[in-house]
């Protein structure tokens, strides 16, 4: 233990003589606030979310899947957050909030088209939760989102999380 406590005294005292003591205190404290910052990202609370993710995803009543229109990514080769080889995700989005009832919160949930092939025909759902009059288009699931996109052409729906509703 004597010869550990020598060899990091010395290391200590060449590292303060080579390295100015701001520096190691900046570094330091980037360190600690970066640290603790990184529970509060969305995409920590996301992973949080995919985690505790029960139910099927290749069925309406799905937890993600509250404000749903259309064929289901998920039996259409994709996965309920990205989209099948050969299509290419929307630019633009709907979106709802739907309740996980493994944890019982409320996820924002990003509903986007895949475009690009004819439609899949598989596993069709209109679930109308929160939906609003297409005159507010971010919560309207009638509307082909596929505009912007590469290929007009529409062929599934997905459902990424976003984050956690608050409130």
């Amino acid at each position: 233990m004597e010869r550990l406590d020598r060899w990091v005294e010395a290391w200590t005292r060449e590292l303060a003589g080579r390295v100015p003591r701001r520096g190691v205190l900046a570094w330091l404290a980037r360190i600690l606030v970066g640290g603790f910052a990184v529970p509060l990202l969305p995409v920590a609370r996301v992973a949080r979310a995919e985690a505790a993710d029960p139910g099927d995803p290749t069925r309406c009543d799905y937890w993600r899947y509250c404000a749903i229109d259309g064929y289901l990514c998920s039996c259409c080769g994709g996965t309920p957050s990205t989209c099948p080889p050969g299509t290419v995700p929307s630019p633009t989005a709907w979106v709802g909030t739907c309740l996980n009832p493994a944890d019982g919160k409320r996820y924002i949930i990003a509903y986007r088209d895949c475009c690009g092939k004819d439609s899949c025909g598989r596993c069709a759902c209109l679930n109308l939760e929160g939906e609003l009059p297409v005159y507010r288009p971010q919560l309207n699931n009638d509307i082909v989102w596929c505009l912007g996109a590469p290929s007009l052409i529409y062929h599934c729906s997905g459902a990424a999380i976003v984050g956690v509703a608050e409130g």
